[in-house]
């Protein structure tokens, strides 16, 4: 089975919330994500089941991350905008099986931080 060095999370939120999913994925080791706006179909069947109230407007966060790294950011993920939340997220990841065009950004250090 062939291993993968990225995975890319899809996190789809109430819209409002992109800016509380990159502040949870940052916070786990994530660079920068790309937003796509949407509209959720749940129908009230759906709400009862899961009792919660489904808003249409919807957004889906999509960031590519290493693999070591996809566990911390989905568990942040669910913390900060989980189906417990305002939220209402929900993340999962897929494998990646090739990436191009993706900068590596490093941590920063306390040296570098001190230097600004």
């Amino acid at each position: 089975m062939k291993k993968f060095d990225h995975e890319v999370i899809f996190c789809i939120v109430n819209a409002g919330f992109t800016d509380t999913v990159m502040d949870a994925a940052r916070e786990a080791g994530a660079g920068g994500g790309t937003v796509i706006h949407a509209r959720g179909t749940a129908n009230s069947e759906a709400e009862k089941a899961f009792g919660i109230v489904v808003q249409p407007e919807k957004e889906v966060v999509m960031i590519i991350v290493k693999s070591e790294i996809r566990d911390a950011v989905l568990h942040a993920l669910y913390k900060s905008v989980g189906l417990n939340t305002a939220g209402q997220g929900i993340a999962f990841s897929l494998p990646v099986d090739s990436v191009v065009g993706l900068s590596e950004f490093p941590k920063k250090t306390d040296e570098a931080a001190d230097n600004k």
